[in-house]
């Protein structure tokens, strides 16, 4: 794929305007699947963090808008997607470095680092799934040429430092996928379902998992996203918890115990 040219691209805020991201107008575009992502990773000031899969660097700019002082590294298997997150971090005065890379070949100075943290965000669909979609880096994001989920976390447990935590987001139905893949490679995993509102089955899960993690599995009620049982009026109706990730870069607490 090419580089886009300016008029491809629009620039939208996220964060309450903390933060302003160039996006394609047409093929993948960041949601809010990205933001809560990042809100749900308890990072530190001075620890590092790796972006599997970075698409236009949502996801980990998101998580330095919150967390100063963040080291952040993202690896893109578009190069017109990577060169997107580049520009994003300058475009935000944030350090970024982004390697153009297969996660499943990374780059030896990828190889050569262990991170405190690891974030994805995969394609939410396995190949052939759906209707396969003309643009390519939106087929990409789709899952239509994906990589398996077990190698997305195989990758992020190698990268991991010991007692390094990963953090995915996904679809729910391929939690039993997720939870494969941690076997024998992370554990003390963390499950956090997210509902578009009460009552509702959960659409996504928040995985959370640590190298060398040796505490009994957690599942937890979902986090419900929208207020009501159903849309009643304009507007995108969140709960005050998810208002306060969206619009304020607030952290998306994580139930206790």
């Amino acid at each position: 794929m090419t580089g886009f040219s300016p008029d491809e691209l629009s620039c939208d805020a996220f964060l309450g305007g903390r933060l302003h991201l160039l996006q394609p107008r047409t093929g993948y575009r960041a949601g809010v699947d990205p933001v809560l992502l990042a809100a749900s990773v308890a990072a530190r000031a001075g620890q590092s963090v790796l972006e599997l899969g970075c698409g236009a660097g949502a996801a980990a700019l998101c998580l330095a808008a919150r967390v100063s002082g963040v080291v952040l590294f993202g690896v893109e298997i578009q190069a017109a997607y990577a060169d997107l997150a580049r520009q994003n971090a300058e475009k935000n005065d944030i350090r970024l470095t982004v390697a153009s890379a297969d996660l499943n070949r990374l780059p030896r100075s990828l190889r050569e680092e262990q991170f405190d943290h690891v974030i994805a965000n995969p394609p939410y669909f396995r190949p052939g799934a759906h209707s396969q979609a003309q643009d390519t880096g939106r087929s990409i994001a789709l899952g239509e040429q994906a990589t398996a989920l077990t190698d997305w976390i195989e990758t992020a447990a190698r990268r991991l430092k010991p007692k390094g935590y990963l953090h995915m987001i996904q679809r729910s139905d391929r939690l039993p996928e997720m939870l494969a893949g941690c076997a024998g490679r992370l554990g003390s995993i963390q499950v956090l379902p997210l509902s578009a509102r009460l009552g509702r089955a959960p659409d996504l899960v928040i995985l959370r998992a640590r190298k060398e993690g040796r505490s009994p599995f957690r599942l937890y009620a979902p986090c419900v996203l929208h207020d009501g049982d159903r849309h009643l009026r304009d507007g995108d109706s969140y709960t005050a918890q998810i208002t306060g990730v969206l619009r304020d870069a607030s952290p998306l607490e994580w139930p206790m115990g």
